[in-house]
Order: C-alpha cells, then sequence, then structure tokens
C-alpha cells in the first residue's frame, strides 16, 4: 500500500492562516505521495479543519504554497478543488436526502441528450462506479432510505466521479460500526492500490496504525512532524499531539456510592427497547455498552421524555416521575448530553455565554429581564472550571473546536442542577487530550454525588470510566458488569448476545 516517496502527489509550504484573534494555521508544510494513506492527527483546534478548508476551496490562505500534481496552484473554490482532482468528504455527509444516488453523485453536471437529461445514462456510469468500489448499490433509489455507511460509499463514488487524485476523509468512520469501518478500509486499499492518494483525519488511534502509512501531527497551528508508521508508537503519537506525555488516559477515582437515584422499570416503545430494567445510585458512573442500533440511545431518550415510551415507568428517589417531554425532565432534575451536539446540543451561531445560561435562564434574569452582568460571570466560571479555550464567552459556538464545544454542553447542563447527568457518547469526535478532560470531569460530578450514565461505543473507554456496565442486544438489557469482573471478552460476547442473563 505504501507508495514511492519520489511519487509526490501534494506539497505543502509555509500555509499561514488567521482569523480575528486566532492565528489557525502557522508555517504548516508537508508532503503526501500517490498511492499512500497519510493520517492527519492532532488535537481539536491543532488546525487540520482549517487546513483541509483551505485545500477544499473553501478558506483561501493568507500565505504560503500549494503545489498539486507538480505544479503551484491557487484554489479559490471547492470547485476549482474538484477540477483538480482533489475531493474532500466531510464528516457532515453532504448529501440531498430526496435525491436519488445517481443524481447526488452527478448532481450540477448530468449527462444529456438532445437538451434533455440521459437518465440511462448516467445511471450506467453511477452504475460503473460502484462496480469499481467492488460495492453492490441500488443508484435509483433515494439517499434517504440509506444507511450512513451507504451515504458515505455515495461520497466516494462521487469523487471518484471527478477523476481524483487526492480525497481527503474527515473522521468518515465516526458513525460506522465496526463491520462498516471494515468495509470502507477495503475501499480505502483499492483507491491507494489505484495509486489515488488519502488524507485520513481520526482521533482513533487504532485506525491510524491499521490504515495509515504514515502520520503527520498538528499542535497550536504548527506542523509537529511526520513519521512512518513502522517508526512510532501510541505512546509516542499522543506526546507529539498533546506536547507530553499522557501517563494515565483514564484518571483513578475514589467515589462513595450512595442510595438509588433513578429506578426504571419494564421499560420499552414497542420496537427498538423491549423491556428495559435498571437502576442508578448517586456517584455511580453507570456505562451502557452495546452494537450501534442495540437500543442505547433510544432507551435514553425516553426516560429524558425526548421520545415516548409505550411502556414501563421512571422512578426518581423511590417515587414515580411524570416525565413527558425534555421540560419535565429537567424540572426533575435530569440533563441530557446527546450524541450530536451540532443539531442537539448546541446552538452553533449563538454565544459560549447564551449556550451555557439558556437551560437555566431564570437564573440569571431579575425582573423578567436577563441581567447580563450575571450570565457573563456564570459563563466565565465555567470557561475557566472547565478549561473552556475559547477568546471570550462572547465567541460564537460554531467556531470552538469539538472537545470545548462538548465542554460547553457539560457546561450547560451542570448549570442547570442536575442531579443525574446522561452523556450519549460525549467523546466522540474529539482528540484524546480532550478525551481525558472529559474523563476528569465526569470523574468531578461523580465526587461531588450526580449520578450518571455514560453510553460509549468505544470498549476500552466504557471500562475505563464505569462503575458498572450494563449490555444491551436487540433492544433488551443483557449483561451486567461490575467493575472487578470487567473484561473486552466478556462484554463483547453480551454484546453480540452470545449470553443471556
Amino acid at each position: 500500500m505504501a507508495a514511492q516517496r519520489n511519487d509526490e502527489i501534494l506539497r505543502l509550504e509555509g500555509i499561514c492562516k488567521s482569523f480575528p484573534g486566532v492565528k489557525a494555521l502557522d508555517n504548516v508544510g508537508f508532503s503526501v505521495f500517490r498511492g499512500e494513506v497519510l493520517a492527519l492527527a492532532g488535537e481539536n483546534g491543532a488546525g487540520k479543519s482549517t487546513l483541509m478548508k483551505i485545500l477544499s476551496g473553501s478558506y483561501t490562505k493568507d500565505s504560503g504554497k500549494i503545489v498539486f500534481d507538480g505544479k503551484e496552484v491557487e484554489i479559490t473554490s471547492p470547485k476549482m478543488a474538484e477540477q483538480l482532482g482533489l475531493s474532500i468528504i466531510y464528516q457532515e455527509l453532504n448529501v440531498l436526502q430526496n435525491l436519488t444516488v445517481a443524481e447526488n453523485i452527478y448532481l450540477g453536471r448530468q449527462p444529456c441528450r438532445h437538451g434533455k437529461v440521459d437518465w440511462k445514462k448516467m445511471n450506467r456510469d453511477a452504475e460503473a462506479l460502484f462496480e469499481k468500489l467492488g460495492i453492490s448499490m441500488n443508484v435509483t433509489v433515494k439517499v434517504r432510505q440509506l444507511s450512513v455507511a451507504q451515504q458515505q460509499m455515495v461520497e466516494i463514488a462521487k469523487a471518484l466521479s471527478f477523476d481524483t487524485k487526492l480525497v481527503i476523509m474527515d473522521e468518515p468512520t465516526s458513525s460506522l460500526t465496526e463491520k462498516e469501518t471494515h468495509i470502507l478500509f477495503e475501499i480505502i486499499k483499492g483507491l491507494t492500490a489505484a495509486g489515488i492518494a488519502v488524507i485520513f483525519i481520526t482521533h482513533r488511534m487504532e485506525e491510524i496504525f491499521t490504515i495509515a502509512d504514515r502520520v503527520t501531527v498538528l499542535r497550536d497551528g504548527c506542523c509537529i512532524g511526520s513519521r512512518e508508521i513502522s517508526q512510532i508508537n501510541t505512546s509516542d503519537l499522543i506526546e507529539m499531539m498533546i506536547g507530553r506525555a499522557l501517563t494515565q488516559q483514564y484518571p483513578p477515582r475514589n467515589v462513595q456510592i450512595g442510595e438509588t437515584v433513578l429506578e426504571v422499570s419494564h421499560l420499552g416503545n414497542g420496537s427498538t427497547v423491549k423491556d428495559v430494567s435498571f437502576s442508578l445510585r448517586a456517584g455511580e458512573v453507570l456505562g451502557f455498552a452495546g452494537l450501534v442500533g442495540a437500543g442505547r440511545t433510544e432507551t435514553v431518550r425516553m426516560i429524558f421524555g425526548a421520545d415516548p415510551k409505550t411502556t414501563g415507568e421512571v422512578l426518581l428517589n423511590g417515587k414515580k416521575a411524570v416525565i413527558r417531554s425534555p421540560r419535565d425532565a429537567i424540572r426533575n432534575g435530569l440533563s441530557f448530553v446527546t450524541e450530536d451536539r451540532k443539531r442537539e446540543g448546541l446552538l452553533l451561531r449563538k454565544s459560549v455565554q447564551s449556550n451555557i445560561v439558556m437551560v437555566a435562564l431564570k437564573k440569571v434574569c431579575r425582573m423578567h429581564l436577563i441581567h447580563y452582568p450575571s450570565a457573563r460571570k456564570v459563563a466565565q466560571s465555567y470557561v475557566e472550571d472547565l478549561n473552556i479555550v475559547t477568546p471570550s464567552v462572547n465567541q460564537k459556538s460554531e467556531f470552538l473546536s469539538g472537545g470545548n464545544q462538548q465542554k460547553v454542553v457539560v457546561a450547560k447542563w451542570l448549570f442547570s442542577d442536575a442531579k443525574i447527568i446522561i452523556l450519549d457518547e460525549p467523546t466522540r469526535g474529539i482528540d484524546v487530550g480532550a478525551k481525558r478532560e472529559i474523563y476528569e470531569i465526569i470523574n468531578r460530578l461523580a465526587e461531588s454525588g450526580k449520578a450518571i450514565i455514560v453510553i460509549s461505543s468505544d470498549m476500552e473507554e466504557v471500562m475505563g470510566i464505569s462503575d458498572r456496565i450494563l449490555v444491551m442486544y436487540e433492544g433488551n438489557i443483557v449483561g451486567e458488569v461490575e467493575k472487578k469482573d470487567f473484561s473486552q471478552r466478556l462484554i463483547s460476547e453480551y454484546t453480540i448476545g452470545g449470553r443471556k442473563l
């Protein structure tokens, strides 16, 4: 898979980019070679996204040189990038749900005959692209009927339709199952075998060492260096990324677990959740493990009142709670950090301050009006307490890194004085350093007596932060594992339905 190191497809020299108050890229330079997978690693805010947007034509660089396919180029628009043979597949997929697969691929450049769209040719061409990828795909179905993984394949096929020479993949596995990830890796191997270069952006260490030939690290807008995968280990890579050795990924804690504060009895919705019962104690971190689609998110959404239940009841401190909506849940001391912070966790165009105080707005109001000095004081205290990196509390949340956005969501719920905190995939899409900070926040919350539910698809993570783990399979809890009995093998057996209670 590794490319010849004299066959350069892309060279960056001295790339700089600044925004008001922030130097996002500072003299960044590295090369990418034909037929290789170059992993681009770094903490949130390191400059990876800014650099990719420059290469895709969404941003213009302040200074520096881009040499693509042997020629110095100025990439001034996404269309120009595509014409050069440079494609990017963003984490938030850019597909139109109500168009067919073929229409998405050839949007704006449909083949025509006698002044009309040649639908047969467009469908044939689309089918040929998927054949090239070794994928079976009905190109006439609407994209909304496809899984996330299949939609990603549509994006890859679209990239190939431009005679692509370099594909940039931004967190491509963040919403994929293990099986789907394996399929994607096989496709990537096929692309590199055909001489196409891939820049692979991920926060998952294991993926870097599985798929990449080399890794380039950015830190604080600077290029720290590039290494052959065969010449670096996980510890060295983490130290390059965060500037220090990470001696212990999961911080230890010594928490006194208290009385039961939440009891869920025979919860179900008639489809994805069958018959779920469990309890949660003060100071406890209760992990939920299971495959994608096992019913974990659906369960906690019903507890929080975000989705309706058909059976079951919820008890808080021994008393039946009527929770028909998130408003009811908040009144009862529950909070919910969803897995999709951009769409459900934050108002991206609002400031850090506005997001932090929005759930408990009454606490910063006087005479039914927002008292802005109070709101600013509250927001600033959480920024300092949670180490949220932002120029000010007035910064729009959309301009923060993923890890800092996540901490703003957590701050919002802390300000609500919630006693029970539900965290759904709290570290998805954030770097190893920010993950450690999230784990420390979870520990602090538990130590203060909060009861915490954490859903995580990362086996190592759920074992590293939980006191007890419940495993779901096909809408049921099929395993309960105490900390002393934690093992990947045991939990994996439960996740595939191999063992039953």
